[in-house]
């Protein structure tokens, strides 16, 4: 095993790099990347007909297809357990995982395969601290995200896992851990439960905390009872890390640093096409992991790049988190909507920026409307009504369209916005 020590520096200089030289090394991967994948059954299928050494930057990346989460329970159906896309045989992993679905999820013999140090060595942990890991160990990999970024930094692991909150308490009075690592609902109720034991967790001064929400409000409270660093991450049972907080000077920075394994790509709801920075998207992540590695693959949440770099001197791209889910697929008078179909409108017509189908009405009384945003709404020469037609002739239901000016629709990533009264 690494020395922990040789660790965070290693860490140190990766995560400080001079971007153009980041994103050169990871271009430079992209072919082997490719090849690797391809020999996959489930990946040669995706990418049947690349020329993998052909896969050199960001823009031939963007012409391969988007694989969506959504898209493995199909996959794993049709070719168990893990859809085809591992190329390390699954009797020869360390773990086989059954997430929520139930979806298949792989762990290979690689130290921090999940890539759980970067986000635990920005929370200030190293050799000789202890943590109480608090997400589940039954069936889901979570748990084993933190055992294996613990392991690689040399922190010691109280494996409590969910649940049984009095146990946690006097675990914790007891072993006395440095830091906290799971859901922040759990944390409060840990909390809750000690100040009404009359506990003293009080060596509790960070905590990680990831799977839900972290509103300010809750950050605050915490701080104000007793544990002052509290850092959240991005990460998914499928990719493992993707993006996490930093403190400098003893303040939270804006948005979420990305990991150094990962290439990012934020694209248009159902499309697999890039939009410009700070605009929301989905978020779709390219995978280095050379046991299940992921291409183009689209994670179902929304995110967007925050613009410069950290004050905590890394210099990786940031995203603002999570900012809801991307499949925004809609029922329209007993029809489906999807965001490919607002695409597949909107390359028919090169002139429209961007769209945005609004189904308002009552119940039993739709009324679907896409919001066009063109270079002048007032110009002649802008046929709304064959927008309109084409609309029709894609999703097979009578619509409007309302021509707007650039920059009126909002930048929080919908396609399509269901404002129907229910009541």
């Amino acid at each position: 095993m690494a020395d922990p020590n040789q660790v965070l520096a290693l860490l140190d200089v990766l995560e400080k790099r001079d971007p153009q030289q980041r994103e050169e090394q990871l271009m430079q991967r992209l072919p082997q990347l490719v090849a690797r994948a391809q020999s996959a059954p489930g990946w040669a299928r995706i990418l049947r007909g690349v020329d993998a050494q052909a896969i050199r930057s960001r823009a031939d990346l963007a012409q391969l297809p988007v694989t969506r989460k959504s898209d493995l329970k199909e996959l794993q159906t049709r070719e168990s357990p893990f859809g085809g896309l591992n190329t390390t045989p699954a009797r020869q992993l360390r773990r086989l995982f059954v997430s929520p679905g139930p979806i298949f999820d792989p762990e290979g013999h690689g130290a921090d395969w999940w890539r759980f140090a970067s986000p635990m060595k920005a929370l200030g942990l190293h050799g000789g601290h202890i943590l109480q890991n608090c997400f589940a160990y039954h069936f889901t990999p979570a748990a084993f995200m933190v055992e294996g970024g613990a392991a690689r930094l040399g922190c010691a692991v109280i494996p409590a896992g969910i649940g049984q909150t009095e146990l946690q308490v006097n675990a914790m009075a007891a072993l006395k851990p440095d830091a906290y690592v799971g859901t922040p609902s759990f944390l409060k109720i840990i909390i809750e439960k000690a100040r009404e034991m009359n506990a003293d967790i009080s060596s509790v001064q960070r905590a990680l905390v990831s799977a839900e929400a972290l509103p300010p409000s809750l950050r605050a409270w915490f701080h104000e009872h007793g544990v002052p660093q509290v850092l959240q991450l991005y990460a998914s049972a499928d990719i493992g890390n993707i993006a996490y907080e930093t403190m400098h000077e003893g303040a939270v920075n804006p948005g979420m640093v990305l990991d150094e394994d990962l290439i990012l790509e934020i694209v248009r709801p159902g499309t697999g096409d890039p939009v410009a920075e700070g605009e929301v998207g989905e978020v779709v992540v390219t995978s280095f992991n050379p046991d299940y590695p992921l291409i183009r693959f689209g994670t179902g949440d929304l995110s967007a790049v925050v613009a410069g770099s950290s004050a905590c001197g890394r210099t990786n791209t940031r995203i603002k988190g999570w900012m809801g889910r991307a499949d925004q697929t809609t029922k329209v008078r007993g029809m489906f909507v999807h965001p490919s179909q607002v695409a597949d409108v909107l390359r028919r017509h090169g002139d429209v920026i961007r769209a945005r189908l609004v189904v308002s009405g009552e119940m039993a009384n739709d009324i679907m409307t896409l919001h066009c945003e063109v270079g002048d709404p007032q110009n002649p020469g802008f046929d709304a009504a064959a927008i309109a037609a084409s609309l029709r002739d894609v999703t097979k239901l009578r619509g409007e369209v309302l021509l707007v000016a650039p920059g009126s629709l909002p930048n929080d990533g919908k396609v399509i916005e269901d404002a129907r009264k229910y009541e």
